[in-house]
């Protein structure tokens, strides 16, 4: 938004721009999430004392750890769960067979479309996709993204 009569130098925050700032803030807190899942998964539950440390060296603003806390938690309580939901409909792969990165995509994002009423499905599944093809292989991006659109058909029924 342009600055009255001309002037420069002042900006005003409009509803859009604090939108995009707390969509940039679930997308920083969803790839610290990531990362502590990745190591949690290949190092086991030991890991967990060092979450809140983390999560602090992946970013100083209080809502991204807030909400990658909230994530890694959600993900670990229910690991249960999700694993079931994403075996179920997963055909023909076994879940420690998925890449590493993969399988904590996709629960990350299975968590959020399960658990998480207030972020929607499509939402969590582009992020997910994102993470994929950030974190791991291109063609990881179609396998997410094929498993997430069955597992959100199932919870929207």
């Amino acid at each position: 938004m342009p600055a009255p009569n001309g002037a420069r130098g002042t900006h005003s925050i409009e509803t859009g721009d604090v939108k995009s700032i707390a969509v940039r803030r679930r997308t920083r807190a969803r790839e610290i999430a990531l990362q502590f899942l990745y190591q949690w998964d290949q190092r086991g539950p030991e890991v967990i004392d060092n979450l809140t440390s983390f999560v602090l060296q992946g970013d100083p603003d209080p809502a991204v750890q807030r909400f990658a806390r909230d994530l890694v938690k959600g993900v670990i309580d229910k690991i249960a769960e999700i694993d079931k939901k994403i075996i179920e409909v997963a055909e023909n792969w076994d879940i420690h067979r998925m890449a590493v990165v993969d399988r904590n995509v996709l629960r990350l994002a299975t968590y959020e479309l399960m658990f998480m009423a207030d972020i929607p499905p499509k939402v969590s599944i582009n992020e997910a996709i994102d993470l994929a093809k950030k974190y791991s292989t291109a063609e990881s991006g179609a396998f997410v993204n094929g498993i997430l659109d069955k597992i959100r058909k199932q919870c929207r029924e």
